[in-house]
């Protein structure tokens, strides 16, 4: 990320924190299922005025303010790895409680049920994980975000191009948790949003001034939620 990049990520998110008051830093744990980007994510949390922890602790994870799954890789060693250490009930707990829950690139596609390169997601959301149809797979690089339906996840980012790097999506059988997509031979689910849980198939950390809006965003969101 460039100097000048860098310096707009951060007008976006004080101009953000303007908006919605400011207030102590959010507490914010990512689950270590161990393997992701956990470092860039939290580094990203951290300039969105967050205090990240990643955390292999399903205590931690269940009591946060936000919980956060975020990651690389697929679905099955992922789901693996919170198993392992009992993350996934710790997340599905928070979810049966309304407690916000973020799921990133791979995170988001947990939420999902089964998928088509191995394994099962939490079941969180009614939907299957499939390889995506496009031409083209992986879908990598940036793309232009089309908001479906209203979401303080993603307000102000209607037509905001954010990065993508992944040749899986979910595909929720309830059309109305899909709040945003992308063209890409077809129409893949960018966003997702039920109450108190929430998902973005893009990455925020690599997606400039628009991933930095996005996290402040979700920061207003589980103080809300």
């Amino acid at each position: 990320m460039t100097a000048l990049t860098r310096a707009a990520e951060g007008h976006v998110v004080e101009k953000v924190r303007r908006t919605a008051g400011s207030g102590a830093a959010l507490r914010v744990v990512i689950a270590d299922y161990g393997a992701g980007n956990l470092r860039s994510v939290s580094s990203a949390l951290l300039r969105a005025g967050c205090d990240p922890v990643v955390s292999v602790d399903p205590t931690a994870v269940r009591e946060a303010p936000l919980a956060v799954i975020a990651g690389v890789g697929h679905v099955e060693s992922a789901a693996r790895g919170l198993a392992r250490h009992r993350l996934d009930e710790a997340i599905c707990d928070r979810a049966a409680a309304h407690r916000p829950v973020l799921g990133i690139c791979v995170g988001m596609q947990l939420l999902g049920e089964e998928s088509e390169e191995g394994g099962c997601g939490l079941g969180l959301l009614a939907g299957p994980v499939r390889r995506l149809r496009s031409r083209r797979v992986p879908h990598m690089g940036w793309n232009a975000l089309e908001v479906r339906r209203p979401s303080q996840l993603l307000e102000g980012l209607d037509g905001a191009d954010v990065y993508f790097a992944h040749s899986y999506a979910i595909e929720p059988t309830v059309p109305e948790v899909t709040v945003a997509e992308v063209e890409h031979d077809g129409r893949i689910v960018a966003a997702v949003e039920l109450a108190a849980l929430a998902g973005v198939q893009f990455h925020p950390e690599r997606s400039g001034p628009a991933g930095a809006r996005l996290l402040a965003n979700v920061v207003r969101w589980s103080r809300s939620a």
